[in-house]
């Protein structure tokens, strides 16, 4: 999503106005909250605008440690620690995602952001009946301002568990809600797929890929399934198009790996 899945939350000040604001009160500066709230800005500024996660988190931990009511600083620890995740499966801690999206919510019960996050760690985690009890309700709260991401990843817990039937009716519906979503298309057509209806699986894996959005061309995983659907279907320079284009994105993710092996075979 980020492979992952889930849009991240959009996050609106700026480490410099901050700093600006702190120079004209230097006792504030001192007081716990207002440390947290700066040790947050820096966290922010240091992964999303320069792509430092490492040092980001350890401002981010600060910011809890100075302040466990600090929800938004909660929930970026957990965000970070899911980027991890997607880098490297070796650096993944999905218990400390998981333990700092929690956090968020106890300080913030109605962080809907959070909800949804701790929603994919439990997927993640192999959780899938607890994942399902985190994300129903966010499908149903007429307040979440991205009901795609709650229909997408409810409908993602569902295919995991093996409700393929459940599965199609949420990604259908995450679909509806936000046509543009281009994950909710390729997991219905992973759903498609999982149901052996090949026709419906390459027409959803094929709106996934040619939709007009950001990275949606360029989702290896679907290009991946829809090869796989397209050998079954018979249509070999299909898949093999598809194929070159998905081992081409990347040879180390398990996708790559699984393209590039499928390659072999028509050498």
């Amino acid at each position: 999503m980020t492979r992952l899945g889930p849009v991240w939350p959009v996050f609106i000040a700026t480490l410099a106005l901050f700093a600006c604001a702190s120079a004209n009160n230097g006792e504030g500066a001192k007081d716990p909250d207002r440390m947290s709230e700066s040790e947050y800005d820096v966290a922010r500024d240091l992964w999303l605008r320069r792509n430092s996660p490492r040092e980001a988190l350890d401002h981010a931990l600060k910011a809890v440690e100075l302040n466990e009511d600090n929800a938004d600083a909660a929930h970026l620890v957990a965000l970070i620690y899911m980027d991890f995740c997607s880098r490297n499966a070796d650096e993944c801690r999905l218990k400390e995602a998981e333990k700092h999206a929690r956090l968020a919510l106890k300080a913030k019960r109605d962080y809907r952001e959070a909800t949804n996050t701790l929603g994919v760690i439990l997927i993640h985690e192999k959780r899938y009946a607890d994942a399902i009890n985190v994300l129903k309700p966010l499908t149903e709260d007429i307040l979440y301002q991205t009901p795609e991401n709650a229909w997408g990843n409810l409908g993602w817990a569902q295919l995991e568990s093996g409700a393929t039937d459940a599965a199609v009716d949420s990604l259908r519906r995450s679909i509806a809600a936000q046509p543009l979503f281009c994950v909710g298309l390729y997991r219905l057509g992973l759903a498609y797929e999982r149901r052996h209806e090949d026709t419906a699986a390459a027409e959803s894996l094929t709106r996934a890929l040619e939709t007009q959005a950001p990275g949606c061309n360029s989702l290896q995983d679907a290009f991946a399934a829809r090869a796989r659907v397209e050998l079954r279907m018979g249509n070999q320079e299909g898949a093999r198009s598809d194929l070159q284009r998905c081992a081409e994105l990347s040879g180390k993710t398990n996708a790559g790996k699984e393209c590039s092996s499928m390659l072999q075979k028509f050498k």
